[in-house]
């Protein structure tokens, strides 16, 4: 059932590439993926894989990825993707030796890859058990660790129905989880060899708040806002979230807004500029000069949010309302309060940051506005939240280091 499964998605992939750029942008790059490898992993060098399926992934497992280059130079580094939003951006990371998609995962494309590849051994990010690769790789003795992974009771794995495919855990030499739920529940389904090391994520965003560039565009906006003012850095946003944040602002002049949509498209810039009622701007034409006169900047690139958050008072990260939130830590770590929608049951570092203080859920435009008021007008309790955010991230950062300590190198 499983390799049917494979083999009908890589069906469905390549019809909805007739008409879909990012399937286009997969399939074009499924063609590369031997070529690479054929061409720039050497007989004579020693590799580690690893294997994200998307950005966020990335993002997790670099830090780990960065030490071990560090500490272990003799190795390369063979990262691989699923999602073209994964690839396309990272694709040139100068951290990876080799990087390229990962094949389907139908049982000859495991073999052919594992063989070409060579690695010895292979790190999966979070929510990659991929069966064929993860049995080719237990039989050839590779070890596999499942890094900074998350278990529920209703995932298939634990499941009556899903027992053969199971099979698969058995695969890995090592899960490291991100908390004690994960780790129970391996446990009672005869799983030994877990250990509970935190989120990696955490050591990533440290590492992106200590490196951050210096943006001076957005801080002479930040130091536009007048005494008594209030900046929102607004990032990952969709129209749902969008529709809130904008209406509050045009209501309330003592609000300055940052807002980093997470689909940047003309269309969906316009839309957004036709909702403001405030003077704005977008990020591309805004100068140091300039963007003093706007009261909305609109962030229209990629790859800026992270360093946004720090000129901000509070942050709101969206997704709340659809798809589930985007990246908490990552305004988190700025000491900044962070207001989420109420689709964020399944993310572990929201919940524990409302259970602190430092993270507020809201439910609709009514709660957004008495929250927005109640920090605006209590600065105690905004620097309260604030720091509780930021004292949240720092106490569990470290995760990084403990895999690599555990893992034999």
């Amino acid at each position: 059932m499983y390799s049917l499964a494979i083999y009908l998605y890589m069906f469905c992939v390549n019809v909805v590439a007739l008409f879909n750029k990012k399937a286009r942008l997969l399939m074009r790059g499924h063609r590369n993926i031997y070529p690479i490898l054929r061409a720039n992993i050497r007989p004579d060098e020693r590799y580690i894989w690893f294997h994200a399926a998307s950005l966020g992934e990335f993002e997790q497992g670099r830090p780990l990825m960065e030490m071990i280059r560090k500490e272990h130079p003799e190795y390369k580094i063979l990262l691989t993707f699923f999602s073209p939003s994964g690839y396309e951006v990272r694709k040139n990371y100068e951290g990876a030796d080799v990087i390229c998609y990962l094949p389907f995962d139908t049982a000859l494309n495991a073999r052919k890859f594992v063989r070409l590849a060579r690695p010895e051994m292979a790190f999966f990010i979070k929510y990659e058990f991929w069966q064929n690769y993860l049995t080719v790789l237990y039989k050839k003795n590779i070890p596999a660790y499942s890094v900074s992974s998350i278990f529920r009771p209703n995932q298939i794995f634990f499941r009556k129905y899903a027992r053969p495919y199971a099979h698969v855990l058995k695969c890995f030499a090592h899960f490291f989880v991100q908390n004690q739920q994960s780790y129970d529940l391996l446990t009672r389904h005869g799983i030994k060899n877990v250990t509970v090391v935190g989120d990696t994520r955490f050591d990533r965003v440290i590492q992106i708040r200590e490196n951050a560039h210096p943006l001076p565009v957005v801080e002479a906006f930040a130091q536009s806002v007048p005494d008594g003012g209030q900046m929102v850095v607004a990032g990952s946003s969709w129209p749902a979230d969008e529709d809130i944040l904008i209406d509050y602002f045009n209501q309330h002049s003592n609000q300055w807004l940052v807002l980093a949509p997470h689909v940047v498209s003309e269309d969906h810039l316009q839309d957004i500029e036709r909702k403001l009622k405030r003077p704005c701007i977008r990020y591309s034409q805004a100068t140091t000069m300039n963007v003093a006169a706007a009261e909305c900047l609109i962030i229209d690139g990629y790859g800026l949010l992270s360093s946004i958050y720090r000129y901000g008072q509070v942050a709101y990260v969206g997704g709340g309302f659809g798809v589930g939130i985007h990246n908490v830590p990552e305004a988190a770590v700025y000491g900044l309060p962070v207001v989420i929608g109420p689709n964020n049951k399944h993310f572990l570092e929201a919940q524990a940051l409302l259970k602190l203080g430092g993270c507020f859920e809201i439910q609709d435009e009514a709660s957004y506005a008495l929250l927005m008021e109640h920090l605006a007008s209590d600065r105690a309790f905004l620097q309260e939240a604030g720091q509780k955010a930021g004292a949240y991230i720092n106490e569990n950062a470290g995760a990084a280091e403990k895999v690599f300590k555990a893992v034999a190198l």
